[in-house]
């Protein structure tokens, strides 16, 4: 059953869960492959993008990402579904607007690695319940629609925060999507979130962009050093290809946080530093031993 504009009503899609329209706006690693899950899965019949440049909408096109490229305004209007995957310091604003021009039959869900300043611009909107609060945990370092993939979600977490300011409905469509692409749904508070974020995220970033600044200044001096990289380098240093315009956002915006598991990462590499100086073998290898304790957890 259609409403005046055209959209099916939520109750529908819980029988069938199949969108007419959905629009992905940005067209890059995440949302790109959303948009791929989207098709593959049938859970949508057209998709419309869009960005904020006409060469990365072309190149989504010619790569069967999307359908249809369109101006902000014009695809909400169109779509039931609106998935935001784009630079959290451009997503509150971008968010706010899109609740502005739906009616209460259509859905808005993000797919940003910090969830508490969104959530707390959101929180006072008319609309605020039809907006669902999501973090797909995958990655790349790339980015662009060149990046995007097939299956990326499969086996992941993903984090839905704040269910309770949200229709019970509009939650369980989206849970459902995720869970057809082979998602395990953690529910959280967006605070909670960004404190777990930092620790099993944002600090990977932040250690790998740090590695690879160590490296690139000593290959100044020792410029074998990346002819003999092995594995080991190449998987610590992988995430240091990541954007500057993703990440410097994803920091300044969950700062307090980073900054406190920041600074336990500085005490433990100090301890390192302090074994190796006073030739304490003992300390290294408890230190070591200490940290093969995550094989319980990642295995």
């Amino acid at each position: 059953m259609k409403n005046e504009n055209g959209h099916e009503d939520l109750n529908v899609h819980l029988k069938k869960e199949i969108f007419n329209t959905v629009t992905v706006v940005g067209v890059g690693l995440i949302s790109g492959s959303f948009a791929l899950a989207l098709k593959e899965k049938k859970i949508a019949k057209h998709i419309i993008g869009v960005s904020k440049t006409d060469g990365t909408s072309q190149k989504a096109l010619e790569l069967g990402i999307i359908d249809e490229a369109l101006p902000l305004r014009e695809a909400v209007q169109k779509s039931e579904f609106i998935y935001v995957a784009i630079p959290v310091n451009v997503t509150i604003p971008v968010v706010l607007e899109i609740l502005d021009i739906i009616n209460d039959k259509q859905i808005v869900a993000d797919a940003g690695s910090t969830k508490f300043a969104l959530s707390e611009a959101v929180k006072n909107h008319p609309m605020r319940k039809h907006f669902i609060s999501t973090h797909p945990m995958w990655g790349t370092e790339y980015s662009g629609p060149e990046a995007a993939v097939h299956g990326a979600f499969a086996g992941r977490a993903c984090v839905i925060c704040d269910v309770e300011r949200s229709d019970e409905k509009a939650v369980k469509i989206v849970e459902d999507i995720y869970r057809r692409f082979g998602m395990n749904i953690v529910f959280m508070d967006s605070e909670n979130h960004d404190v777990h974020a930092a620790y099993v995220s944002h600090i990977s970033h932040i250690t790998s962009f740090a590695l690879a600044n160590t490296v690139l200044e000593k290959e100044k001096e020792e410029e074998a050093i990346f002819e003999l990289s092995g594995g080991g380098f190449e998987s610590t240093v992988r995430l240091a290809k990541s954007a500057a315009s993703m990440w410097v956002p994803v920091f300044m915006q969950n700062r307090e946080n980073v900054l406190d598991v920041l600074n336990e990462h500085i005490t433990q590499l100090r301890k390192f530093k302090a074994s190796l100086e006073k030739e304490n073998v003992a300390f290294l290898t408890e230190l070591i031993e200490n940290a093969n304790k995550i094989r319980k957890i990642i295995k």
